[in-house]
């Protein structure tokens, strides 16, 4: 499920934090923070679409992250490859490296990173 840019935001938040309550959400927020409201009717839409739970103080709740980081961005990640690069990490790649100013150490890096992997999966 996809998230708006105003729902992400809060739930980065919420990642870097763990469990938190509203306003401690809001703290989190460049200036200018958005309303109580605003963040708490946020909170009440990732609540349904089940990113998010809450354990009760009261009248209070402090949220925290049912979907983990990694498992949104790799989802996220995933859609734009569909959506935009014909489902074809390799056209992602040539992408980055045609458009992207990428500094050579940037790409030692990135094929370090491949050659490692590809040796660990040619290992097994």
């Amino acid at each position: 499920m996809e998230l708006t840019k105003a729902e992400e935001q809060v739930m980065q938040i919420l990642w870097n934090l763990e469990k938190a309550f509203v306003k401690e959400i809001i703290e989190k927020f460049d200036n200018p923070k958005p309303a109580y409201n605003t963040v708490s009717t946020i909170i009440r839409i990732l609540e349904k679409k089940n990113f998010v739970s809450y354990n009760s103080f009261g009248k209070t709740h402090q949220y925290y992250p049912l979907v983990k980081k990694d498992s949104y961005k790799k989802s996220s990640l995933n859609k734009m490859i569909d959506g935009y690069f014909n489902k074809s990490y390799k056209n992602l790649v040539s992408f980055f490296s045609s458009v992207e100013e990428l500094s050579i150490e940037d790409m030692e890096e990135i094929k370090k990173m491949m050659d490692q992997k590809i040796k660990n999966l040619k290992d097994k």
